[in-house]
């Protein structure tokens, strides 16, 4: 286990007291003092579970506007896309769906990388990332993806089918 580090405890208590006031959304005294010491405490007791390296990645500000226009610009338009591609395929009766499971590959080295896009993949209707796989040989990583409808069974032309703009945009925030 990783010995907790004060940049990782500052990075966690920004994410959880963020996350805290967005769920709260209260901005009165009391609300604020006791969602900084819930934080603080759940920051001390997880930063080193979460944040294994570069805590301090969301401080730059392009990888900052990258996340945020990804999740408010990019994310929203693939989701979009998969949700109307589910209800032709659901309106269309469902008869001429073709699930399978298809190796797709990404370019994303980083954990945190592979797991922001694995599950923006699993968040969009008629797709689950079910496992991500490195290649030693290639040194590559893989992603075995449920595909509700298998259009393409060429890696690279369904990778680019399902991942759409997630990977690109991903890449911009973690890479």
């Amino acid at each position: 286990m990783q010995k907790t580090k004060t940049p990782a405890v500052v990075a966690t208590f920004v994410v959880c007291y963020a996350f805290w006031i967005l769920l709260t959304w209260s901005f009165a005294a009391q609300e604020l003092i006791v969602g900084a010491v819930v934080s603080l405490l759940v920051a001390l007791f997880a930063a080193r579970f979460f944040i294994h390296a570069k805590a301090g990645w969301l401080a730059n500000p392009a990888k900052f506007f990258a996340c945020l226009g990804f999740w408010l610009f990019t994310f929203p338009v693939e989701l979009i896309k998969a949700n109307v591609n589910m209800a032709k395929i659901c309106f269309g009766g469902c008869k001429a769906i073709n699930p399978g499971i298809v190796k797709v590959p990404t370019a994303m080295k980083s954990d945190y990388g592979l797991a922001a896009v694995s599950n923006s993949i699993t968040l969009t209707p008629g797709t689950i990332t079910m496992e991500v796989a490195e290649d030693p040989n290639e040194q590559r990583n893989y992603l075995y993806v449920h595909w509700i409808n298998v259009e393409e069974t060429d890696p690279q032309k369904a990778g680019e089918a399902i991942k759409g703009t997630l990977e690109k945009g991903l890449r911009r925030v973690w890479e």
